[in-house]
């Protein structure tokens, strides 16, 4: 692929790996994920990434009651794509995961592209004080999650919300999920261009090596042609590094707290705008242009902001 002319930014606002102890700066109530996402778009995101929380105890939600005190705050305020997560709970059926894209309609939903061994146990061991009771099992719990994703549960994600005509931002966790994706297109769930977004550093995929970046890249190419753009998501501390050479390479970005917490080694970030402003002065000052929610819009090959249900 020729290299693209502006970078997109995308922010993942709060996730359901992290959870409040690790972070004060983590939203997790409606106003915190509508004011940290709001702050996100300005700051230069032009899609925005969302979950929702309980607004009381801060645990991951896939209850439509839970995204709409915010999706219409954020709408009324900026411009944004908002994207809505498919993957919200690691032991939820797809049904009950795609309910949220279902009934709002957004113009872009996540789409694990299989199943995985998905675990953060490691980050239990760095807490001993909790805020929330929920908190330390949900955690340590996690060695025994696998992340189910069948060719099964994709057929019914990607048919169940084909007449909302969403875009997928499908998520590749490893080398043999490219090849999932190629089956899919092949039998028609999905259309070019496809979004393809290189995830390194999960424990249960694959590592945030920059030869590992190297090759899902040209893997994707081979598999995909002109047919794809592709963004890059490192976990943790690669974030901005992986985010840096992503650009560099023709591709786009994604930061948020969903996906590290830190702003740099060792240090917590105040903000998911913090993330975002940092990485769009990177791309900037090495030369790329940073894309406006409507440039995404055009490069995607999106809806438009006016087909939304919220």
């Amino acid at each position: 692929m020729a290299k693209q002319q502006k970078t997109i930014i995308t922010c993942a606002v709060t996730g359901a790996i992290h959870t409040p102890t690790m972070s004060d700066a983590l939203p997790y109530t409606y106003d915190d994920i509508a004011r940290q996402a709001i702050d996100a778009a300005e700051a230069g995101a032009s899609i925005l990434h969302l979950h929702a929380r309980d607004n009381e105890t801060g645990a991951p939600s896939v209850n439509p009651d839970d995204f709409a005190p915010f999706l219409p705050r954020i709408k009324q305020a900026t411009d944004a794509v908002v994207n809505i997560s498919t993957g919200g709970s690691l032991t939820l059926s797809i049904q009950d995961r795609i309910t949220p894209a279902k009934t709002f309609s957004p113009e872009m939903c996540s789409m694990n592209m299989g199943s995985m061994n998905f675990s953060f146990h490691p980050l239990a061991g760095r807490h001993k004080d909790w805020k929330f009771d929920w908190e330390e099992d949900y955690v340590a719990g996690s060695d025994g999650n696998i992340f189910r994703n069948t060719f099964r549960d994709i057929k019914e994600a990607a048919e169940t919300l084909a007449p909302h005509d969403i875009k997928f931002e499908h998520e590749c966790y490893d080398v043999g999920h490219l090849y999932n994706l190629k089956f899919c297109m092949d039998i028609g769930l999905f259309k070019a261009p496809i979004f393809i977004q290189f995830i390194f550093g999960i424990l249960g995929g694959i590592g945030p090596e920059i030869d590992n970046l190297i090759f899902m890249k040209r893997t994707a190419d081979r598999l995909f042609g002109e047919d794809y753009r592709w963004s890059v998501l490192g976990a943790g501390g690669a974030q901005m590094g992986l985010a840096t050479t992503a650009s560099q390479m023709g591709g786009n970005v994604r930061v948020g707290l969903e996906d590290s917490l830190l702003i740099r080694r060792g240090q917590l970030a105040e903000s998911n705008a913090q993330q975002v402003a940092k990485i769009r002065r990177i791309v900037e000052d090495l030369g790329c242009a940073v894309a406006t929610p409507d440039e995404a819009r055009e490069i995607l090959d999106l809806k438009g902001g006016d087909r939304v249900n919220f």
